[in-house]
C-alpha cells in the first residue's frame, strides 16, 4: 500500500471512529475529548506502521486466499466430473443390458464397446483434472 493509500485507510478510520463517538450518548465536551484521544492514538499506530511490511502482509494474505479458492474451484470442477462419469457409465451399462435383454449380439458388442470407451474417456478426463497445478 502506497503512501496515498494508507492515507486514505487512516482518513477512512479516523472518519468511522469520530461517527462512532459523535452518535455515542454522551455530552459534547465529552465527545469531543474522545474524539481527540482515540485520533491521537490512531496518528500513533499509524506511524508504527511500515509500509513495506504492511504491503508484504497484504499481498501474502490476498495469495492465500486466491490459492484457496482457485483450489476450491478445482475441487468442484473435479467432483462434478467425478459425478458425470458415474452417471455416464451408469447410462452405458444401461444400454449394455438393454441390448443383453433385446438378445442382439451385434448391439450388444456394439454397446459394450461404446461403455468401454466412454469408461476410457472419463477416467482420461478426471485424470487431466486431477493432474492439473493451479499457479
Amino acid at each position: 500500500m502506497d503512501k496515498k493509500g494508507t492515507g486514505k485507510f487512516v482518513l477512512g478510520a479516523a472518519v468511522g471512529a469520530g461517527l462512532g463517538l459523535l452518535f455515542a450518548p454522551k455530552k459534547g465536551k465529552e465527545l469531543r475529548k474522545d474524539l481527540k484521544l482515540k485520533m491521537e492514538d490512531l496518528l500513533n499506530k499509524v506511524k508504527e506502521i511500515d509500509p513495506e511490511e504492511l504491503k508484504d502482509e497484504f499481498d501474502k494474505k490476498v495469495a492465500e486466499i486466491k490459492s484457496e479458492l482457485e483450489d476450491l474451484d478445482k475441487e468442484k470442477v473435479l467432483k462434478i466430473a467425478k459425478k458425470k462419469c458415474s452417471q455416464i457409465k451408469k447410462k452405458a451399462d444401461d444400454l449394455v443390458d438393454l441390448a443383453v435383454k433385446k438378445g442382439t449380439p451385434i448391439l450388444k458388442n456394439a454397446a459394450e464397446e461404446v461403455r468401454d470407451k466412454a469408461v476410457e474417456v472419463t477416467k482420461d478426463v478426471v485424470k487431466k483434472l486431477e493432474s492439473i497445478e493451479i499457479n
